[in-house]
């Protein structure tokens, strides 16, 4: 690496899982990236900031997709390690990048319980935050009694059986990191082309327009979030990934409370500057990138308003509900690494891409500049793109 990037370090050092992507030097190295969120302008600011000659191609406006859409929970509380590894590294970058433009973290506890009705579920909580903390990650188990005494002015606990506290945990507006990742690219030497729709082809890698190729490049990254298994297969790649609708919502009423995720109900809740942001709203059918809901439903703005009135005693006033569009895989690991010579994929985090995006763009990024990323469990190839399978919530404890 030829210059000193911003987020690249500095909060991961006494962290071995935060540990930086070492990125190669890439100067004289043409690259492409397809996608202007979150995971894709990391990974151009991280390959400009290598010297590479970098240029970003969006079909709409920067952070139109997906990243502006999610939910902006942000936690290292994971039980296998090469994701505990991509969880800490974007936490420490999340937190480097704290006070880049108008960017900002704040840090808040985040809970995961389950009914004592529910066993099955309050097992596998506890069997994962062991897990967890085999790893480092600052998880503690307790009951409803226990959760009491640190949250009874914000949760209700009385049908808690089983819950963890990951302490690291933060929340952010998603828009606000894409925006400065934007910026902080630009800044870099990146080009940033937004209205322009492209496909991509591999063999030599290339962006086409109208089936006709316009740039040929080193390599080409393709993290267009929902339409990437699209573009790909416009170039003969199969990949084994689904679109799915998820959905959140806003309430204008204060809560200063943890991030709460009931694992009972499938709900999540945490702070939002307006008030509260809510979701989850899954519809766990493969979707239509092209077609599909905008707005949330009114079953979903029901059922969560319910779980809060419930689990918060909180009375919602909702401002606002919507949908986005998630990524699947066979076995809920995402796909990030090559799909053909010169061309990689990011895609399929299940819910978690906004979340492990400094850190999945950086691995990506050093991947393209030849650096070595052991990222095996990721690798696309793992699957030939025939897969059958269903959707799977994301944030599902098992």
């Amino acid at each position: 690496m030829t210059g000193k990037r911003d987020g690249a370090g500095e909060s991961g050092e006494t962290d071995d899982f935060a540990r930086p992507f070492e990125i190669p030097d890439g100067a004289g190295t043409r690259v492409a990236v397809v996608g202007a969120g979150a995971v894709g302008l990391t990974a151009a600011y991280d390959l400009a900031t290598a010297d590479a000659s970098v240029t970003v191609y969006e079909r709409g406006d920067v952070g139109a997709g997906s990243s502006g859409r999610a939910a902006g929970i942000l936690y290292d509380a994971y039980a296998e390690d090469v994701d505990a590894r991509m969880a800490a590294r974007a936490l420490a970058r999340f937190r480097a990048f704290d006070g880049a433009r108008e960017f900002s973290v704040t840090s808040c506890p985040y809970v995961f319980l389950a009914h004592e009705s529910d066993d099955r579920t309050g097992e596998a909580i506890a069997e994962t935050a062991a897990r967890m903390r085999v790893h480092g990650r600052d998880v503690t188990t307790t009951d409803g009694s226990g959760l009491r005494e640190r949250f009874c002015d914000s949760l209700r606990t009385d049908d808690v059986g089983t819950a963890a506290v990951a302490a690291g945990a933060l929340w952010t507006d998603p828009a606000s990191y894409v925006d400065a990742l934007a910026g902080l690219a630009r800044d870099a030497g990146a080009e940033i082309r937004t209205g322009d729709a492209v496909g991509v082809r591999t063999d030599p890698p290339g962006v086409v327009r109208d089936e006709v190729v316009t740039e040929r490049y080193d390599a080409v990254l393709v993290a267009a979030g929902a339409h990437t298994k699209q573009i790909l297969a416009g170039a003969g790649v199969p990949i084994a990934m689904k679109p799915y609708r998820v959905q959140a919502l806003v309430s204008d009423r204060p809560y200063d409370g943890p991030i709460c995720y009931d694992a009972t109900e499938g709900a999540y809740f945490r702070p939002h500057p307006e008030g509260l942001l809510a979701g989850d709203g899954t519809e766990p059918v493969e979707a239509d990138p092209d077609d599909w809901r905008r707005e949330g439903d009114e079953w979903f703005v029901d059922d969560v308003t319910d779980v809060l009135s419930r689990r918060a005693n909180y009375d919602a006033d909702v401002s606002r509900a919507w949908a986005g569009l998630c990524t699947a895989t066979p076995d809920r690991n995402p796909l990030l690494g090559p799909v053909a010579d010169g061309v990689y994929a990011a895609t399929g985090w299940h819910g978690h891409g906004f979340m492990w995006s400094p850190a999945s763009g950086e691995a990506v990024a050093a991947a393209m500049l030849g650096g070595d990323v052991n990222l095996d469990p990721y690798d696309p190839r793992r699957f030939d793109g025939s897969e059958e399978f269903e959707v799977v919530e994301g944030m599902a404890v098992e």
